[in-house]
């Protein structure tokens, strides 16, 4: 995506980036929207990086395109959903999904007292980013909207540590270290 300057419709919730810390940025503030994929944006405000969720999308002028599961399975989770779901998670500060990243370490959906539970270990790029838990978030938001997901679990784990290593080929593509 190419960089867009867009002026806000209304006051609206972010979090910097890396830091996690919320903040508020006004209505009529230009900011500069460097990524808008998984139906989050990255934006530039006042010299900051910043996180805008995509239930604000209409503060940016944007929409945010619903998921669009098929071959759904009454009472069943479908494992190629979660996966889809997850794949529709990133970083704030790359233009790759967490599962490209490298950083879904396990998946593990379950029934648990006749719910269905979808467990996910995963790791950061950084053990401090303090996005983590704002990433960690929105894996378990996009999890409870895959067909019959009853909860959503998610748990940081930093062994073993993430490297560039476990980058997949698209991802090392995206980002020119191939």
């Amino acid at each position: 995506m190419e960089r867009e300057v867009v002026l806000t419709k209304r006051d609206c919730v972010a979090r910097l980036v890396p830091a996690g810390t919320e903040i508020t940025i006004p209505a009529d503030t230009f900011v500069t929207i460097t990524q808008a994929l998984g139906g989050t944006f990255t934006v530039v405000v006042n010299g900051n990086l910043a996180r805008v969720e995509g239930r604000d999308a209409d503060a940016l002028g944007k929409n945010v395109a619903d998921f669009n599961f098929d071959d759904i399975t009454e009472g069943e989770v479908n494992e190629r959903h979660v996966w889809e779901a997850l794949r529709a998670v990133y970083d704030p500060e790359i233009p790759v999904n967490i599962v490209d990243l490298g950083l879904v370490y396990n998946v593990a959906v379950n029934k648990e007292d006749g719910k269905n539970c979808v467990n996910v270990e995963m790791t950061l790029t950084a053990p401090g980013c303090g996005m983590g838990p704002v990433i960690a978030d929105d894996v378990k938001h996009k999890l409870t909207l895959v067909p019959n997901v009853d909860e959503a679990r998610v748990e940081l784990v930093f062994d073993p540590p993430w490297s560039n290593d476990m980058l997949s080929e698209e991802a090392k593509l995206e980002l020119g270290m191939l």
